[in-house]
């Protein structure tokens, strides 16, 4: 069906909108969580009598909880160093998607009944009565953040918007105002296990035909394991690989990368979900209880460690929030036997949690795995920096690391890689338009709008760098560019899973990919002793 929107013009010098135009998308917004949405997270089922006075009441708990939401929305003084840095206002031009006036949204609230001046002087200040029409505009523009935090590294107070936007979505999903999207997806993870709803039986028969299919093509019998009482490794990762492209060919690059390894691992049933949609609503009771889920599965299965799979902000609630939400590294708190258990059964010697990336890293550092690099010289690559990966989390011993290892893994298996402009990158990376709960098509217009920056960024190294390939490590990402590419008039199979690269080239011991290099590898080596 033809897009109801237009597509927006790649720039010959990306910059600041030309143009405000005011409420460009305020016609934007998502569908409305149903009462059953809602009720199962604990929040009320439609909107509650007296939901002003509610509202500002959950503001008030918000802020005596959260010391850094009352500085961030005290201590901008609209330098306009955000304006031009949320992908956003770049593809729309409308002005309140600028971060500051996003924040504003809220910042007038607040003012009018947390601020001396705003209670007594409301229109010196531009505070605003909490009222429906308030409401709608919250509901609208903060549903058109993806919290990716880019404004966060360019604002020299470091105020960050997207914890601003937790706050609304938070105190709209207290008062019965909440989205479809994030809080369904929450409800079947809580209850089932992960974001599908796929029961353990349709599970367990998706991973035997992925298993089926890396035998057929390296001629070994790789397993991807499923409740396997001790293994080594639990698994967790996104329940995208369990069903889309190019997600399952990352999954199977893991399943090879173990197998090659000689690492047992397994899959848990009960834990077949790496994301927490917890932390784009500001539900912190609801992220705790989708991770002990994690906690419960590692300490039925007794592994010693704990991997997570390629999802940003997966990841990013893992390496930030898992250790005093479920006890998975340090900080458990001394009452919580449950988490002090897990972590005297994990192994202190390895990091708690570890990426995937850093896992295969770490392997190719000691020489365990071998790659046939030229089994991807069809592709020149150029690599996404995820939001919450960039921004919000680390990777390996040292600053950057979250930079550099994945960059590291996609050179170990490919010869042509190529980064795209660097005020588009590592930190300074823009978000793929569809994280922070954007990821539905009901924001398609938002999500396609959105993507502009990243890209110009991709068009400019296809045109100039000869790239045909975009490797992600994120699971919303991919799905996001799954469905954005095609708009800007790129291939859609131009995009690839980091770890399907790896698994592409990886040379396993005994597979037909090594015997049919033998020949090749015996005259090269004969070509070298005549020299």
């Amino acid at each position: 069906m033809a897009a109801e929107f237009q597509t927006p013009e790649f720039r010959e010098y990306p910059a600041v909108p030309n143009a405000l135009v005011k409420d460009a998308t305020a016609h934007l917004s998502p569908f409305i969580a149903k009462p059953n949405h809602q009720e199962q997270l604990g929040f009320p089922g439609e909107l509650v009598e007296n939901w002003e006075e509610k509202a500002i009441e959950k503001m008030g708990d918000l802020l005596s909880k959260y010391r850094g939401l009352r500085v961030y929305l005290d201590s901008c003084v609209k330098c306009g160093s955000c304006t031009d840095k949320c992908h956003y206002y770049q593809g729309t031009s409308d002005p309140k998607n600028m971060p500051v006036a996003r924040q504003d949204l809220l910042r007038s609230v607040y003012r009018r009944y947390f601020t001396f001046a705003g209670k007594y002087f409301p229109k010196l200040v531009g505070a605003r009565d909490m009222n429906r029409e308030v409401l709608d505009e919250w509901y609208s523009y903060f549903h058109q953040c993806s919290q990716c935090r880019r404004c966060s590294v360019f604002c020299p107070y470091g105020i960050d918007t997207a914890e601003i936007s937790m706050a609304a979505r938070e105190i709209m999903d207290s008062i019965g105002h909440g989205q479809k999207y994030c809080n369904e997806i929450l409800g079947k993870v809580q209850t089932v296990g992960n974001n599908l709803g796929l029961p353990g039986p349709a599970l367990s028969a998706t991973l035997e035909e992925f298993a089926e299919e890396i035998q057929d093509d390296t001629g070994l019998p790789v397993q991807i394991p499923l409740d396997v009482k001790g293994a080594e490794v639990l698994l967790i990762t996104p329940s995208a690989d369990f069903f889309a492209e190019p997600h399952i060919d990352g999954l199977m690059g893991y399943a090879k990368v173990f197998h090659e390894a000689g690492v047992s691992w397994t899959l848990s049933s009960h834990a077949a979900e790496a994301a927490n949609f917890s932390m784009f609503i500001g539900s912190y009771s609801n992220m705790k209880k989708v991770a002990e889920r994690i906690r419960d599965a590692a300490l039925e299965l007794g592994v010693k460690r704990i991997i997570v799979g390629e999802c940003g902000h997966a990841w990013r609630v893992a390496y930030s929030f898992w250790n005093t939400l479920t006890g998975v590294g340090a900080g458990a708190d001394a009452s919580d036997e449950y988490a002090l258990k897990l972590q005297r059964q994990l192994d202190p010697s390895v990091p708690q949690p570890m990426h995937i990336c850093e896992f295969t890293y770490d392997l190719i550092q000691k020489g365990k795995l071998r790659f046939d690099k030229s089994a991807n010289d069809h592709r020149t690559v150029t690599f996404h920096d995820s939001c919450n990966v960039a921004r919000a989390s680390r990777m390996g011993d040292w600053a950057g690391g979250q930079f550099d290892i994945p960059r590291a893994v996609i050179k170990a298996c490919c010869n042509n890689f190529v980064d795209m402009d660097p005020d588009s990158i590592k930190e300074k990376t823009y978000c793929c338009g569809g994280g922070g709960g954007l990821l539905t098509d009901d924001l398609m217009e938002i999500r396609v709008k959105g993507a502009l920056p990243r890209m110009e960024a991709l068009k400019e190294v296809v045109d100039d760098r000869g790239v045909n390939t975009l490797a992600a490590i994120c699971a919303i990402c991919k799905a996001q560019f799954a469905k954005v590419l095609p708009y800007y008039n790129f291939p859609m199979h131009m995009l690839v899973s980091t770890h399907q690269l790896v698994g592409e080239s990886l040379i396993m011991t005994g597979s037909n990919q090594e015997k049919a290099l033998q020949p090749k590898q015996q005259a090269e080596a004969e070509a070298t002793a005549e020299e």
